[in-house]
């Protein structure tokens, strides 16, 4: 049974314990990600966040074209 406050690392690739940025809980370090919207932030994954829109790159517009066009020019001749 772990005593209270203890993390077991049995198991891990690394033998470190990283505290969440958000939260301040105590983790093992390969359970800490870096956050999506500022990646110098290493978080626990209930304090993932999800992109922020508006840092996503913009939409490609439309390339709209009418199908028949009339000319530019007055058709009686």
């Amino acid at each position: 049974m772990p005593v209270e406050g203890f993390l077991d690392t049995r198991g891990k690739k690394w033998l470190a314990i990283g505290l969440c940025d958000r939260c301040k809980r105590k983790f093992p370090l390969e359970e800490l990600w870096s956050d999506r919207n500022n990646p110098a932030l290493k978080v626990c994954r209930d304090d993932l966040d999800d992109y922020d829109p508006y840092r996503l790159p913009a939409r490609v517009g439309e390339q709209i074209a009418l199908r028949f066009p009339r000319p530019d020019v007055a058709l009686d001749a």
